[in-house]
């Protein structure tokens, strides 16, 4: 398929190279040409790939990095590098080097310099739990990089535990399995918990021909977290 779709318009970063086009990706709203054949990354993991190569000494620096849920577009390439003290932890993935509930993780305060938990929060029930479990386990000095899903038109997070039915839950919450849709108040939430919470929009770093050359989503909102 790699090869089939070999070309010059568009690149991931990741692993720079470069194709006509990208696949297609979605369940119930099919999006094409965001999934990145080689990789398997998507818009938002070209961004965060792009901001921690960029922006931050992650590939340098000796760092203790947890990552939750780790995504295949990293994993590999994460676990090689040296300057690391690299864990994975999940509470399902057989993949993850520890088991662990993100609301009550086995970990020592302040153990990590590096937090990566992407697109995790929209799937757990207590939310505030788990941020503040983030916030207990991340190093003072240190950095946490937490994406969701959110739409920038509304200000406020809906959850509705009453809707069950997974159709519906995909249809209103945009994935079967998501509790909720975050809102504009997403960040101050990281910040009720005790972060200090930066919204960095990277794509405005990017003219529109290198957005659309790595298929970035333009304008989403890093929201990148000190202690």
């Amino acid at each position: 398929m790699a090869l089939f779709l070999r070309g010059s318009k568009h690149t991931d970063p990741i692993d720079g190279k470069s194709y006509r086009k990208f696949l297609p990706y979605g369940y119930e709203n099919v999006r094409e040409n965001v999934l990145a054949p080689g990789t398997f990354s998507l818009e938002r993991h070209r961004l965060f790939w792009l901001y921690l190569s960029n922006e931050t000494p992650f590939f340098d620096k000796t760092l203790r990095v947890l990552h939750f849920a780790p995504e295949q577009a990293f994993l590999k390439r994460f676990k090689k590098l040296t300057n690391l003290t690299y864990t994975t932890t999940d509470l399902n993935s057989p993949i993850a080097d520890v088991k662990a509930d993100i609301c009550d993780l086995p970990f020592d305060d302040n153990s990590y310099d590096f937090i990566i938990c992407n697109h995790v929060m929209e799937h757990i029930p207590d939310d505030t739990k788990a941020m503040q479990e983030l916030y207990r386990v991340l190093a003072p000095g240190g950095c946490a990089i937490v994406q969701v899903p959110y739409e920038s038109k509304r200000d406020v997070t809906f959850e509705d535990d009453s809707i069950t039915d997974p159709k519906e839950r995909a249809k209103i919450f945009g994935q079967y399995d998501h509790v909720r849709v975050y809102g504009m108040d997403y960040f101050e939430k990281l910040r009720s918990v005790g972060f200090r919470v930066d919204p960095v929009d990277y794509t405005a770093n990017f003219s529109e021909e290198m957005i659309e050359k790595y298929r970035l989503p333009k304008g989403e909102l890093l929201p990148i977290c000190y202690k």
